[in-house]
């Protein structure tokens, strides 16, 4: 491996776009970020902040910001696409004229694609046929990736020089990166704790307390592994960083974008009031939806995503539906010991005997 400096583009402009190509930059790599609006890049290459998404904090003065994207891409060899899911497939498109296929391409973005049920990493593969794709995700709150607290993620892909490079490019004294071979499972853990962050959040406008909120977190990641099974990830993945690493993080932060719009909804705002107060992408409004019908269609038990449904889009009172979770079911704990058919079937049996 060369000692040069790595050649690092970042596609986005976001808060965490901003915040890895810092991390790049401090790790000596020669950093360029494409940004849409051009004022923004000026801003950046001036003052060496971004002043919208994270105005408070100071950027490495080598990151070297630009709107055109040919300028960016040519010479890189790690591409970090940090571009919300509504634009992503898009924008890479955008890019695929000046990407090739040596260089290494990495989804920071933490959603789902409609049409298909496709997560990032997907489109990436079939927008540009590359073999060197992976994708980072964890428990990474920008504006404290931006402070520079010790901070770890996940880079998970299945070619092992994806995984080295971005380890090289953004493991540093304060942002630790561990490798995965699941991309499938940490790309899915980072796009479906967006769900529970909102569920969170609502639960602590509501003034639900600490019991609530353990409650909700558990619960949630036996969802979330229950789906990984029928996507196809491990849900051994969902033990790690990306899943209960990340689900604590944005179940527990007022910093977390979805935490806050469930924080909102809780307070009696409605959706459109809630989304346009955050003024920034929360993309676990448009995964709830996703994944609640992707569970209906394949028949997989998931009441938490089922009564977020309700509440977001069917008008269902928060408290009103946290009555009926309590209400429902009762079933296994860890579904891996005790499965859920053998708990129904014994509470069959009993009622059975009681006729």
């Amino acid at each position: 491996m060369s000692d040069d400096p790595m050649r690092v583009a970042v596609l986005g402009g976001g808060s965490f776009g901003t915040a890895l190509a810092s991390i790049a930059a401090d790790n000596g790599g020669e950093v360029c970020q494409w940004l849409r609006d051009p004022e923004l890049a000026a801003q950046i290459n001036r003052e060496h902040r971004n002043g919208r998404y994270l105005p408070d904090y100071a950027i490495n003065p080598t990151v070297k910001a630009s709107s055109n994207m040919q300028d960016v891409l040519e010479r890189a060899e790690l591409v970090l696409v940090a571009i919300p899911s509504n634009a992503f497939r898009d924008v890479v498109r955008q890019a695929r004229p000046w990407l090739h296929a040596d260089q290494i391409l990495v989804s920071t973005t933490k959603g789902i694609q409609e049409d298909g049920f496709k997560l990032m990493s997907r489109i990436l593969e079939e927008e540009t046929g590359f073999i060197h794709i992976g994708v980072i995700s964890g428990p990474n709150l920008a504006t404290e990736i931006a402070q520079k607290q010790l901070t770890a993620t996940v880079v998970a892909s299945d070619d092992p020089l994806t995984r080295t490079r971005v380890q090289k490019a953004l493991g540093c004294d304060y942002f630790r990166v561990y490798a995965s071979n699941d991309r499938y499972g940490v790309e899915l853990g980072g796009a479906l704790k967006n769900i529970y962050a909102i569920a969170a959040g609502i639960a602590a406008a509501l003034g639900m307390g600490e019991n609530t909120r353990s409650m909700l977190m558990t619960r949630a990641l036996a969802e979330m592994g229950r789906f990984a099974v029928d996507q196809g990830a491990n849900p051994m993945t969902f033990l790690g960083l990306a899943g209960v690493g990340d689900l604590i993080v944005t179940c527990s932060s007022p910093l977390s974008r979805n935490y806050r719009v469930g924080h909102a909804l809780g307070q009696g705002k409605s959706l459109d009031e809630a989304v346009e107060a955050l003024g920034q992408v929360a993309e676990g409004v448009n995964t709830v939806r996703l994944v609640r019908d992707k569970a209906r269609e394949d028949n997989v038990y998931m009441p938490l995503a089922e009564g977020l449904y309700q509440v977001l889009f069917e008008g269902v009172p928060a408290r009103e539906m946290a009555r009926m979770l309590m209400l429902g079911e009762q079933s296994s704990d860890v579904e891996f010991l005790l499965s859920r058919e053998d708990v129904q079937q014994a509470h069959r049996r009993v009622e059975t005997r009681n006729e």
